[in-house]
């Protein structure tokens, strides 16, 4: 794109931005229905575009879509709800027990135009109109999106969709645009009318932008969802209770779109002596191979596979393919491996980083009570923690894994799988460094709304000045949490 495309895109978002920002919440969550609504209307044109662009199977493509769409109605409610908006009320108070206290006011607002850059492996519910352009758009922002080069026509199809459908609601012209190419990304997250940046994607090219952001002379805030390898634990007694189960699911999960997800279970730690060896083998020679996203993952996939399948101290227990074409595109079946939990130790340079494909390792301990311990030497943030346990099961040492995996993860799973991350209001899908680049925030659920907005308050202002969800009619109905005057001289009273 040229420096002229770019600078009129970026000119219309932030004229767009203010207009957006005061379209009152229930046109604004019209609006994001109608564009849910737009999507599933073009479902078949736009699953046939991904899946020829891609590699995904139809049935994965379409239940996306159907995500990508409940995503936007979700948060059409949140919008409605107004509870987001985080509106406090403190009444002036002259006998406040700290002197006079003044009427303070304090609410969210959007933080303006933001930039996402889009993922490869979810070309619906983290692209053009996934997650992170759904929470924006909902908090009052407009999104600029950096296409991802995987899938550039379904980019433009999916941003005709959807920004058509925004307009017709009554969304300013620039509220939706995409922009192409890597340094057209990089120079747009430089412009200093772009107020917030989010991007899914390797840790190696999500820490170049975020250090980008930080470094503009006025930083904006960037939020990355980057690498993770999703430790799963199982207990002797949950491998007793259900083996057969756990290497269905293990499989399963691993298997899933290539191993191309970013929860994918990365690591399973079981017990020695464990006869995995026939029953993984088994399962993964029934998965048929599966098209890897493009030529720059199959490389990667590739390199990476070859580097596990070469450490000394490691036992191939399915072997799988991966079968690459002339033109670099890869197909590939599962390849799983054993090793001593001493070897992943001397081995870490080797195997502790993310396989992203059909890739997983076991590891055998021997002592349940030091799985804590364990974890907490080899492993920075993930973005999910499983612990597979009988029921009943509450041990010290379970104990202490959960203890571990509430610190070191942003959602601890029991007796589940990772891959398959719900839609809906309580999901958290982040986690400390280097699962993402900012550990207080979610780019599933409602919450994910929260990163589009900040704080502001007002003080002792006029009524006729104040902004709707602010005022004491609340003529927009949000939730509004008042402290009375008064109040504080029963504080620490505990009644």
């Amino acid at each position: 794109m040229t420096d002229q495309d770019l600078e009129m895109i970026a000119a219309r978002a932030a004229e767009a931005a203010p207009l957006w920002a005061a379209v009152p919440p229930r046109r604004r969550a019209h609006a994001l229905v109608a564009a849910a609504d737009a999507l599933l209307a073009a479902e078949s044109e736009l699953v046939a575009t991904a899946e020829e662009e891609t590699g995904l199977s139809d049935a994965r493509l379409s239940g996306e879509l159907k995500r990508t769409a409940v995503q936007l109605k979700l948060f059409a409610e949140v919008v409605v709800d107004g509870s987001y908006l985080d509106v406090r009320i403190d009444d002036a108070d002259p006998n406040f027990v700290l002197g006079v206290r003044p009427d303070v006011r304090r609410y969210r607002v959007p933080v303006g135009p933001v930039l996402n850059f889009a993922a490869s492996n979810f070309p619906f519910a983290f692209s053009v109109a996934g997650g992170d352009t759904a929470a924006a758009l909902a908090a009052g922002c407009p999104v600029i999106v950096k296409a991802h080069s995987g899938h550039p026509r379904l980019s433009l199809m999916t941003a005709d969709v959807v920004s058509r459908a925004l307009e017709s609601a009554g969304a300013p012209r620039g509220t939706l645009q995409v922009i192409s190419g890597q340094q057209a990304g990089v120079d747009m997250l430089k412009d200093p009318r772009i107020k917030a940046g989010s991007f899914t994607g390797s840790i190696r090219i999500g820490r170049m932008l975020a250090d980008i952001a930080a470094a503009r002379p006025t930083p904006i805030p960037f939020y990355g969802e980057l690498g993770s390898v999703n430790p799963v634990f199982v207990t002797p007694a949950a491998l007793e209770e259900n083996a057969e189960g756990i290497l269905d699911g293990f499989v399963s999960s691993v298997a899933g779109s290539a191993g191309q997800l970013c929860t994918k279970p990365g690591f399973l730690f079981a017990p020695a002596g464990a006869s995995f060896a026939e029953g993984i083998a088994t399962r993964a020679e029934r998965v048929p191979e599966h098209r890897l996203l493009n030529p720059g993952i199959t490389s990667g996939y590739q390199s990476r596979r070859d580097a596990v399948l070469n450490t000394p101290g490691v036992t191939v227990l399915a072997e799988g393919s991966l079968r690459v074409d002339g033109e670099g595109q890869g197909w590939a079946t599962p390849t799983i491996v054993s090793v001593p939990v001493e070897v992943l130790k001397e081995q870490r340079d080797a195997l502790l980083d993310e396989s992203f494909g059909p890739l997983s390792i076991i590891v055998e301990y021997d002592d349940p009570a030091k799985l804590a311990s364990i974890a907490d030497e080899l492993f920075e943030g993930n973005l999910t923690g499983t612990v597979h346990a009988a029921r009943g099961e509450n041990s010290a040492a379970i104990r202490a894994l959960v203890a571990w995996l509430t610190h070191s993860t942003g959602r601890v799973l029991f007796g589940g799988w990772p891959t398959g991350v719900a839609v809906t209001p309580a999901m958290q899908h982040g986690g400390p460094w280097p699962s993402t680049t900012n550990d207080s925030s979610t780019s599933v659920g409602t919450a994910a709304i929260a990163r589009f907005t900040r704080p502001v308050a007002f003080q002792n202002a006029p009524g006729e000045l104040l902004p709707e969800p602010l005022r004491d009619d609340n003529p927009w109905s949000v939730p509004q949490h008042r402290t009375p005057a008064g109040e504080s001289q029963s504080w620490g009273s505990l009644e």
